[in-house]
């Protein structure tokens, strides 16, 4: 049964989607309880820099990283769902910008909670976007 989010729930959720590229690309990590559980745990492993597990992990994890993190984030397309009360995923898009001008796009897959803070993400799995049509023209080089 899916769970029918109101429309000031979609919104929270935006906004905390929103609100955690604001805080890192500033770096104001002590603020990262806005946006991430305590226990949240943020998987990086796809892009190679590995599995954070709480917010003062998250911390530490982005302050080790120091000049390899991403000078901007940003948040796109974002699709909300929900399968129950005080529980929503969301999938979106992410361009980050590096230092030297790069750009990627990833994919965030995010398990958000309902909690007395309002909506924050319990769990965030980042997921590069290497290849275009997900790897499908791969499947199938004829059909060009």
């Amino acid at each position: 049964m899916t769970y029918e989010l109101t429309p000031e729930d979609h919104r929270a959720i935006d906004r905390t989607l929103s609100l955690a590229g604001h805080i890192v690309d500033r770096g104001e990590l002590d603020r990262l309880g806005e946006t991430f559980t305590p226990d949240a745990v943020y998987d990086l492993s796809d892009v190679g820099v590995g599995t954070f597990e709480g917010v003062e992990a998250i911390r530490n994890g982005a302050l080790s990283l120091g000049a390899g993190n991403p000078v901007a984030h940003h948040i796109t397309n974002i699709v909300i769902s929900s399968q129950e009360d005080d529980v929503a995923t969301a999938q979106s898009k992410g361009l980050i910008l590096m230092a030297n001008g790069s750009v990627a796009s990833v994919t965030h897959l995010d398990t958000l909670r309902r909690g007395e803070g309002g909506w924050l993400i319990s769990r965030r799995v980042v997921l590069a976007q290497r290849t275009p049509l997900g790897g499908l023209h791969l499947a199938h080089p004829g059909a060009r």
